[in-house]
């Protein structure tokens, strides 16, 4: 009940009076039945709008310090964060990593749609960075499709670091879902897992038109927090470019 309140009552319109959001595909979620949606990661903002224009309720992991920050504040950002669909997730070790994975397989075999953000963490400048397995152990233990999905902008509308949010049109992209059934019972195959993901992230990829880094994220994030200007991660080559490389040493 809270989940709807919020979206149709508390926080929705405002998002839709400031931020206009609009999407395009959204006839490729599933009617029923468990998916997992693999979304690129701009900004804390992208939790809130992806709900806000679907159907069916989709429910995230957030962090764990998002539900357990003491006193008022604390039980007031618990409440908000519970009502946006977002489930607690700790991450502080291994067992607990093997927790959450356990947690979105059960969500997935329930029926739920699962909301989840294959590079981890948030991208630090706009690019696309390298997919964590761990949510290919998931379609494969859960045996669900996979549904691509691109924000785009909500890094205008709530900037790294911001604390206000900036009115800025939204728009977000679903592409058809991803059938990886042909790996069904090898969960557990780290190349089968690889290859899977590699293959989502190809596709957020061309569905976003980011730039895509073959490194992770977080590490992206250690680089550049050792930079005294600028990022220290390179320009990837497009594959254009490999091309156009590859035609002249031939020549």
């Amino acid at each position: 009940m809270l989940y709807w309140l919020m979206k149709r009552v508390f926080l929705g319109p405002v998002l839709h009076l400031f931020f206009r959001p609009t999407v395009e595909g959204a006839e490729n979620i599933p009617a029923t039945g468990g998916a997992l949606l693999a979304s690129n990661h701009l900004a804390v903002a992208d939790s809130f709008f992806l709900p806000l224009k679907l159907r069916r309720r989709v429910t995230f992991p957030a962090k764990l310090e998002y539900f357990t920050q003491p006193g008022l504040k604390g039980k007031l950002k618990k409440w908000f964060f519970t009502g946006m669909g977002q489930i607690p997730i700790d991450r502080s070790s291994g067992s607990a990593a093997q927790a959450a994975l356990d947690t979105g397989i059960r969500l997935l075999r329930e029926g739920h749609l699962l909301g989840i953000y294959p590079e981890g963490t948030r991208s630090p400048d706009g690019r696309l960075y390298k997919g964590k397995t761990g949510m290919a152990r998931m379609v494969l233990e859960a045996g669900v499709p996979v549904v691509p999905v691109a924000m785009f902008d909500t890094d205008k509308v709530n900037p790294i670091g911001s604390k206000m949010w900036k009115p800025h049109k939204v728009h977000i992209k679903i592409g058809k879902p991803l059938d990886f059934s042909r790996y069904y019972g090898l969960a557990g195959d780290r190349f089968v897992e690889r290859s899977i993901t590699d293959e989502i992230m190809y596709t957020l990829m061309e569905l976003s038109g980011q730039e895509y880094v073959d490194i992770y994220a977080a590490k992206a994030k250690e680089l550049m927090g050792m930079a005294s200007t600028g990022p220290l991660v390179p320009r990837q080559a497009s594959p254009a470019e490999v091309d156009r490389v590859s035609e002249t040493k031939a020549g």
